[in-house]
């Protein structure tokens, strides 16, 4: 059948079971009950569900005894009467909770496929679809993406609604809106829209909604589909959607004025519009004093800066700049790549693909050797490369300094971008030394000025400047100075609530 045929239901059960069953396939989880009248075989009533999505306990014991039950006691001649079946529809709506009308076949494959059981009454033009979905599901645990040492434990899962109840408990207010759309038109998959009414800003909102309404794609497995598709920069190697596991991050973002996009399956949540700084942030940042706070956040970015720069500014000095180190330094070094065969920018070169390949090899074999063998072999392989005479220690130790500053970074998603980076300013630093670093930094950096995330400047509270947000970046204020929450160039300026409450 055409995802965007519509076909309405019809009053005769039995054409509805075997239209189910064709367009199913006849496949064996698709399970059907009927209820005859009593000395006939005319169906009175169905119950249909996927085994292994609904709670089958709750058929067996609430709804198809009720239904027998209610049926059994109606006389026969008043079974024939379409009043009398809506009525028998009626009580059986008094006794359950969340049992709706669904009106339209398309309708009742989506809600049946979603782990809905659906209840077809003769005579009646529509079914009833009752919320009693049961699919196993990953328990809520701890992150282990991104950890903390103090703060929430908790973790987003692969269901949706075990999602959303996690942030719900921390943000006990109903300004809380949730809006739920279907997108796929194969996997048909639930994409849930998240915002504080009055805190997040319309335009963003609108803007939102409007880009994944206009997804046409057959399937939405994880967020990051979403992601590729609603993003503005599409040629750009930072991300300008944030993505997080965690609910209390969620939760203090939302706060801010984020809109969050939750996706059935995945426990990514991704979060909109967003800056540079909140990916140099860290949840465990606000569970601190602000002194030790702002201290880890500066050697967060010293840190980048390290991952990114130190091998090329190691390649222009030695290579352009050698009157810049003290005579001993010089000498040392020239003793090292005495007998090295390589440049200064062949030997970085081989050394980070080295690592690269060690840390993907790393996260591909299984967790009990994985670690394990990434550190034994970038050990082993160093050392030997050393005694090989085929790299310097020095460069040993550059590498390794560039790798261990990577995963200091909170974020993941933008560690990558920065070891990308890490290789074209080496290449710079081969080619013009210090000059093409500072000239590879500018363009960085007016690249940066030039993004947008969902109309609003990945670059703020710098670029533009607002003086106020400033007290949540680069540093953390004190709570007792902070006066006004920061984000309010993206949330719309609403003081009455307060960052990370």
């Amino acid at each position: 059948m055409p995802a965007d045929e519509t076909i309405p239901i019809d009053p005769t059960i039995e054409y509805n079971l075997e239209r189910m069953m064709k367009d199913f396939g006849e496949s064996d989880d698709l399970v059907i009950r009927e209820i005859h009248d009593d000395g006939s075989l005319e169906i009175s009533a169905a119950v249909v569900y996927i085994d292994g999505l609904s709670d089958t306990t709750a058929i067996n014991c609430y709804i198809f005894d009720v239904l027998n039950h209610l049926i059994r006691q109606v006389p026969t001649d008043k079974q024939k009467d379409m009043m009398s079946t809506e009525t028998l529809a009626r009580e059986l709506l008094n006794g359950m909770g969340s049992i709706r009308i669904v009106a339209e076949l398309n309708e009742l494959y989506k809600n049946l496929l979603s782990g809905e059981a659906i209840i077809l009454f003769k005579g009646i033009h529509h079914a009833y679809r009752a919320d009693i979905r049961d699919w196993k599901g990953r328990d809520v645990t701890e992150s282990t993406n991104q950890t903390s040492v103090r703060g929430p434990r908790e973790s987003f899962t692969e269901t949706l609604r075990t999602n959303t109840s996690l942030i719900r408990r921390k943000i006990k207010d109903p300004n809380l809106w949730l809006e739920t759309i279907s997108i796929g038109r194969l996997t048909k998959t639930d994409v849930t829209i998240m915002h504080i009414n009055g805190v997040a800003k319309p335009s963003v909102l609108t803007l939102v909604r409007a880009k994944l309404k206009a997804i046409d794609i057959d399937s939405i497995l994880d967020s990051g589909y979403i992601e590729e598709l609603i993003e503005e920069n599409h040629f750009s190697l930072f991300p300008t959607i944030y993505n997080s596991e965690l609910p209390d991050n969620v939760a203090a973002q939302l706060l801010e004025g984020k809109v969050a996009i939750l996706v059935d399956g995945t426990p990514n949540t991704l979060l909109v519009p967003t800056q540079l700084v909140t990916f140099f942030q860290s949840p465990e940042d606000y569970y601190q004093r602000s002194l030790y706070a702002s201290l880890l956040r500066i050697l967060r970015y010293g840190s980048v800066f390290i991952s990114l720069l130190l091998p090329s500014i190691y390649i222009a000095i030695t290579t352009f700049h050698r009157d810049m180190l003290p005579a001993s330094l010089l000498i040392g070094l020239a003793a090292q790549r005495e007998g090295v065969p390589l440049p200064a920018f062949v030997e970085a070169l081989v050394m980070e693909l080295t690592f690269e390949i060690l840390r993907e090899a790393g996260l591909r074999m299984p967790r009990a050797i994985g670690q394990a063998v990434s550190v034994v072999g970038t050990l082993v392989i160093g050392q030997a490369a050393v005694e090989a005479g085929i790299v310097s220690a020095a460069m040993v130790i550059v590498v390794s300094v560039t790798a261990i500053s990577t995963f200091t970074l909170p974020a993941y998603s933008m560690s990558i971008p920065i070891r990308i980076l890490r290789f074209a300013f080496m290449g710079v630093a081969a080619s013009f030394g210090l000059f093409g670093i500072v000239m590879g930094l500018f363009v960085l950096l007016l690249h940066l000025c030039a993004l947008r995330s969902f109309g609003e400047p990945f670059m703020s509270p710098f670029s533009p400047y607002h003086a106020t947000d400033v007290q949540d970046t680069v540093v953390r204020m004190p709570r007792w100075l902070s006066f006004k929450h920061p984000g309010t160039s993206v949330g719309g300026g609403s003081e009455r609530i307060r960052k990370r409450k």
